[in-house]
């Protein structure tokens, strides 16, 4: 009888002692839950701070048109602070031009931006990506992460020149999670979905690309990928998928994005030091 009465007393002690410390854990809980949203937001403001320096508008330059710079897409600087990391078919609309046009940069903010020729150093079009070098100054360069470490389910931020000069020369950011990790190439449904541009793609190497929960809009293609905490860019946005025709990405955005890997810009580097 004696023993069962110490067992009844300890067991009571135990129980209050995990009532008391499970109550802390939900107390914790509820307090970190509270204060997640502001702290995160606070960093994800410093960082965008940081970041906007190193965030160019990517555009060509002529006299003869109002406003004499036009914006084509969004790139960021790396390396030596003069390399410009950017898309290939970026890079392609202007070599498609009359040649009247000059490629270049717009680093700055608002109204105290500049305009800076670049020239286009390497460009791996399997990729789409491309390599450029600007003169003047070195500016602020954002360092480039592991994109193989990247999990589907990570939220990560892109910060660019959506629809170019309609929003004048002001970085916008969107935050996207990683919905999944995906071939570059999605299978069609049936044959007549099939168009020269997915056969040439199905004839090269398969590889991975970064699908997005994040709007991007025309303008945003070049923009870095990156961790809102740190600023480490580990993808470059390349397109969107669009709902019907061309003109349904700014009406009907379909809210999927995607983005290169940044193992991609890496290698290029490597091929092309800066």
């Amino acid at each position: 009888m004696f023993l069962n009465c110490r067992f009844i007393t300890r067991y009571f002690h135990n129980s209050v002692f995990n009532f008391r410390f499970n109550a802390f854990l939900t107390a914790l809980f509820l307090l970190s839950g509270l204060f997640s949203g502001p702290l995160w937001s606070a960093e994800i403001a410093r960082t965008i701070e940081s970041i906007k320096p190193s965030i160019v508008g990517i555009g060509v330059y002529q006299k003869t048109n109002s406003p004499a710079v036009s914006f084509i897409g969004t790139g960021f600087v790396v390396g030596d602070g003069h390399t410009v990391i950017t898309n290939a078919h970026v890079i392609k609309r202007v070599q498609e031009s009359n040649g009247k046009e000059i490629l270049g940069i717009m680093t700055g903010k608002g109204n105290t931006a500049e305009f800076r020729a670049a020239v286009v150093v390497a460009i791996d079009s399997e990729h789409d990506i491309a390599q450029l070098k600007i003169s003047g100054n070195a500016l602020p360069v954002m360092k480039l992460g592991d994109s193989g470490a990247v999990l589907e389910g990570q939220s990560l931020a892109f910060t660019g020149f959506p629809l170019g000069m309609a929003l004048g020369f002001h970085h916008v950011t969107h935050r996207g999670m990683i919905s999944s990790i995906t071939p570059v190439v999605m299978p069609a449904l049936n044959s007549k979905k099939l168009d020269v541009k997915i056969i040439t793609q199905l004839q090269k190497s398969t590889y991975s690309v970064f699908q997005l929960d994040g709007t991007a809009y025309p303008g945003s293609s070049g923009s870095p990928l990156y961790d809102p905490e740190t600023g480490i860019v580990y993808g470059v946005i390349n397109m969107v998928f669009i709902k019907g025709m061309k003109e349904n990405a700014i009406s009907s955005p379909s809210g999927i994005t995607y983005a290169i890997p940044g193992n991609f810009v890496s290698d290029l580097l490597k091929r092309n030091p800066p």
